[in-house]
């Protein structure tokens, strides 16, 4: 899959409160949402003198200054560098063909498709450290969308959100209860938020995760998903 349409799906389906131009940059505002959508890009060509243009902006958002790097902006990466910018949270994009994920069936009362999400499941994110910031972040995304209740011995046992664009789902925000680690629940969520996008036209299931997330990564490698692009941060 293009890298630029998982972009744009990552974009429309995890969504910034609101997007501004300054120069040649998009400033995306964030209202607590993650790096994701309070990172800046570049969407030309730009030099040493722009940077503070971009700053400027941001802190006027109450932000820190903080810059997407996608594949082939190597020229923006270089300069950051040199402007004291540390590269932060690289990430890491999969992708699978529904067909693949959904061959296998998902066990029976082990996930549910809920929305809006029940207070439990605010609960399970919030110890997982996803709280009302992101939670407005699912609320705000248009489009079809869900919230996964997992459960294992009849408890939550995990979360997730999935929406879908241009006939791609993207799933975000999963979290496993600690408990409730290493007993499939997370393959249970990847596997039920398949078959929920494959009854709603959707082809392929896609997701963004950190490179330093050594147990989502071989997650996700283990269901057959492929990397199909990558980006990272920086941040002063």
């Amino acid at each position: 899959m293009d890298q630029g349409v998982l972009l744009d799906v990552l974009e429309q389906t995890w969504p910034q409160a609101a997007t501004a131009r300054a120069g040649p940059w998009t400033i995306r505002q964030g209202m607590g949402g993650g790096k994701r959508v309070s990172a800046a890009t570049a969407e030309a060509a730009v030099s040493p003198p722009d940077l503070k243009t971009a700053e400027a902006a941001m802190v006027a958002l109450d932000q820190t200054p903080l810059f997407m790097i996608r594949d082939g902006e190597d020229a923006l990466d270089t300069m950051l560098a040199a402007a004291g910018y540390a590269i932060i949270d690289p990430v890491v994009l999969y992708s699978a063909p529904l067909a693949l994920l959904t061959s296998t069936p998902v066990p029976p009362v082990s996930s549910f498709c809920i929305w809006p999400p029940l207070a439990i499941m605010a609960d399970l994110w919030a110890a997982g450290g996803i709280g009302p910031a992101r939670l407005a972040v699912m609320d705000r995304a248009e489009g079809v969308k869900t919230t996964l209740l997992a459960r294992w011995s009849d408890q939550p046992a995990g979360v997730a959100f999935v929406a879908i664009h241009r006939n791609v789902a993207m799933i975000h925000a999963i979290e496993v209860a600690p408990g409730h680690r290493r007993k499939g629940v997370g393959a249970n969520i990847v596997r039920a938020a398949a078959h929920w996008a494959q009854d709603r036209g959707a082809t392929h299931l896609t997701l963004a995760v950190t490179r330093a997330n050594a147990a989502g990564n071989a997650l996700y490698s283990s269901l057959g998903m492929q990397v199909v692009g990558q980006y990272h941060y920086r941040i002063k």
